[in-house]
């Protein structure tokens, strides 16, 4: 079974634990690992490989921002990353099929330009070889902008780079910065954003006064869920996209804040991403631009629980995250 599947059914069966301790009986969960659905009700995210995708026509203005060279040929070839969880780029139920929203934008831009998009599962490193090589046209792999990349790639912006925190239902509890933390038992992954900016709202408190943030390592995401569940934690800092995802699947957490995934030094924004000078970032801007303006863009959020991170225009090469080191 492919990692990213295991992942999958680790994050559906946490959530059908979680609704079936949390209601009893009384609520039918199908969240379940090997169902084509997860979540209950209106909020069900249809996980099976006939995903009924949105689609739009070709646009011929846009189209021919394209190089002549990739429309005599007549597809564009994109790269998605296998190392993505729900909802980016993951496994369907039959375990061989990649769904989510980074593949549907992907299709939604190539109808636009009037190609047929062919997909290349890859390793999150080997995007990037296949950019550098010319294999790729094209990467929707939940890539953010970052000033260091731009000297290398071309960017057409699409979703905000947001990192969620997430609380059980109700749980009275709005995060805005470091005093809503003071004292709170925080679950994160090492060595990501969300850490940096946990610590410092850790040491933010203690030169106020206040209590430091209790920070929890866990292995797996099914741990974070489970401790979460029993009360072991007060909350799990992490990716908005998955946060979001685990929000409708188990119907029993909630997130109670969003923060940028650059900080307070600049607002993140996952692009599109392409090899510099290619000529095709252009025409991916114009037909992201397009789908937001029609909705299908918006569609197609709403379908992967991703509303809040739509962007109103989609940005060629806009400011990136700040360089770790000169």
């Amino acid at each position: 079974m492919h990692r990213r599947h295991v992942l999958t059914a680790a994050l559906a069966a946490t959530a059908g634990s979680l609704l079936l301790g949390a209601c009893g009986s009384g609520a039918a969960s199908t969240a379940d690992a090997g169902t084509d659905r997860v979540g209950t009700g209106a909020e069900q995210i249809n996980t099976s490989p006939d995903q009924h995708r949105i689609h739009v026509g070709k646009v011929s203005s846009i189209a021919a921002k394209v190089p002549a060279r990739i429309r005599e040929r007549g597809t564009l070839t994109f790269g998605l990353s296998t190392g993505s969880t729900p909802p980016l780029a993951f496994y369907a139920s039959d375990d061989r099929t990649l769904i989510g929203v980074e593949r549907d934008l992907a299709t939604l831009v190539a109808d636009t330009l009037g190609l047929k998009p062919r997909f290349t599962p890859l390793s999150w490193e080997n995007l990037f070889v296949g950019l550098d090589s010319g294999k790729l046209d094209g990467v929707f792999s939940n890539v953010t902008v970052t000033e260091e990349r731009k000297e290398k790639y071309d960017f057409a912006t699409y979703r905000l780079d947001e990192l969620g925190l997430e609380a059980r239902k109700n749980s009275h509890w709005k995060v805005r910065g470091a005093a809503d933390v003071a004292g709170k038992r925080i679950a994160v992954s090492s060595g990501t954003n969300q850490e940096k900016i946990l610590v410092e709202w850790s040491r933010e408190n203690e030169k106020a006064g206040r209590k430091p943030v209790d920070i929890a390592y866990y292995q797996n995401p099914s741990d974070y869920y489970l401790a979460l569940q029993s009360g072991r934690i007060d909350g799990y800092f992490g990716p908005h996209p998955t946060a979001a995802y685990h929000v409708a699947a188990s119907g029993q957490t909630e997130i109670v804040g969003t923060f940028s995934g650059g900080g307070k030094a600049v607002q993140g924004k996952i692009a599109a991403t392409t090899k510099k000078d290619n000529g095709l970032v252009d025409a991916y801007a114009a037909a992201l631009q397009h789908v937001i303006d029609n909705g299908a863009y918006e569609k197609v959020l709403a379908r992967w629980n991703l509303r809040s991170e739509a962007v109103e225009k989609s940005e060629i090469n806009p400011r990136g995250l700040p360089r770790t080191a000169e």
